[in-house]
């Protein structure tokens, strides 16, 4: 009888989810890393977005400012450290250090009220490690599984996260003036710690399916990377393959930023208090993340497998033409967090896992060097440039945003058609 409901396990795990038996724990332990990783960053997500209220909508682009600088700065470090440390040792590391530090923000937090400047460091601090620890999950990720593996798992593995972002905004929903807005960094800071944990388990995991043979990137996490801080922008500007994907990801951001500041300040004028304002925001994740799970579970790797990343990477362009197009005819707060949730399910769902596979087939110095340098500091400096501009752009209202999105859009659409197309080959160019 355990046979007979091992076997059916399997054979759904098989059919369904495109699982393979002997993938089964690595995978599993992958999707619950990516699931405390997610819950732990959108459980303070909506308290950081209320920081930035705090501080001034009027005055959001000067926390971007500081964000990119930030991470100027962290993606050097962060080199550094994965360049003379064991990646077995540092990885999690980076979890036990985020953690910490929610752990000083709670102390301060108690301390202080409704302080610009506290408010200020919490907006830009949690907007910076998001991006490192959420690379470092896609970077071990592409560290693991082989390109082939990733077409059919990512999308799974990513549903693990899309998860921890449907139970930290509904919780946050739900029991939020129960728990208290301040005890959140302590439950954001136990997360960060089990996913230090669970880095661990993957490394072992990883090691057994390369001494079984089983089909996975032959590379180890039992030394550093060598080089220096600086690799990953010499990575960068030495492969045309990498500077595409950098160039994705900009106009990528471009997007999210302009629809992010036309909301903030809908929300600002709708809401008046700080926990309403937490709760609008949380309500968006809710119904973003909600989509998206389906779609990741089920949907993202027979979509791949079926059209390949190329239409993965141009599903979110052409989205957000239409998108625009619907706005700029309907521009009230329904409409406008209708289109974010849109814009976000699509992107979770098929463009962020396509975009990840990119990473498959580039060497491992690529894989975590130049990847945080993309995810960092030039999403960074493409919220920064976007943030200024949509200062400029705020004062037109919805026929600016509108104008500038479709124009983004337009040459976002050949750069992912030609950067899917380079992947498909099988090597990067450059």
């Amino acid at each position: 009888m355990a046979d007979v409901q091992q076997g059916k396990v399997t054979g759904f795990l098989e059919r369904i989810l495109c699982i393979e038996p002997g993938e089964v724990k690595i995978v599993l332990s992958s999707f619950a890393y990516f699931f405390f990783l997610m819950a732990s960053y959108f459980i303070l997500r909506p308290l950081r977005d209320t920081m930035g209220t705090v501080y001034g909508v009027a005055h959001l682009q000067e926390l971007f400012t500081g964000t990119f600088l930030l991470s100027l700065v962290a993606a050097p470090v962060f080199a550094g450290f994965a360049s003379r440390v064991r990646l077995a040792t540092f990885l999690p590391w980076v979890y036990w250090f985020i953690a910490i530090t929610m752990v000083i923000f709670y102390t301060l937090f108690r301390s202080v009220t409704n302080d610009r400047w506290v408010a200020a460091a919490f907006y830009i601090w949690l907007s910076t490690f998001n991006l490192i620890t959420i690379s470092v999950f896609w970077s071990l990720m592409a560290d693991i599984f082989s390109a082939v593996q990733a077409r059919r798992l990512f999308g799974f593995i990513a549903a693990g996260g899309t998860l921890g972002t449907i139970t930290a905004p509904a919780f946050i929903t739900l029991f939020v003036k129960a728990v208290g807005t301040n005890n959140l960094l302590l439950i954001s800071a136990a997360g960060f710690a089990i996913c230090a944990l669970l880095v661990r388990l993957l490394e072992a995991e990883k090691q057994k399916l390369i001494s079984k043979g089983t089909q996975t990137q032959p590379t180890t996490l039992t030394h550093g990377l060598g080089g220096n801080p600086f690799d990953g922008f010499a990575l960068l500007f030495r492969s045309r393959y990498l500077l595409m994907i950098a160039l994705f990801l900009l106009l990528m951001t471009w997007i999210s930023t302009v629809i992010y500041f036309q909301l903030g300040d809908l929300i600002s004028k709708d809401f008046a208090s700080r926990t309403a304002r937490t709760q609008a925001y949380a309500t968006i994740d809710l119904a973003t993340n909600s989509i998206a799970i389906l779609i990741q579970l089920f949907g993202t790797g027979r979509f791949v497998q079926r059209f390949g990343v190329t239409a993965g990477l141009l599903l979110n362009p052409v989205i957000m033409v239409m998108a625009f197009l619907a706005v700029a005819f309907s521009p009230v707060l329904l409409v406008l967090g209708s289109i974010q949730v849109v814009r976000r399910f699509s992107e979770y769902a098929i463009a962020k896992p396509s975009r990840d596979m990119l990473f498959t087939i580039v060497d491992q110095q690529a894989k975590y060097k130049a990847k945080n340098v993309i995810e960092t500091v030039v999403y960074r400096f493409g919220d920064l440039t976007s943030a200024w501009l949509s200062a400029a752009i705020l004062p037109f209202g919805v026929a600016g945003l509108a104008f500038f999105g479709v124009a983004v859009c337009l040459l976002w659409f050949p750069v992912a058609f030609v950067l899917g197309r380079q992947y498909e080959k099988g090597r990067p160019a450059g």
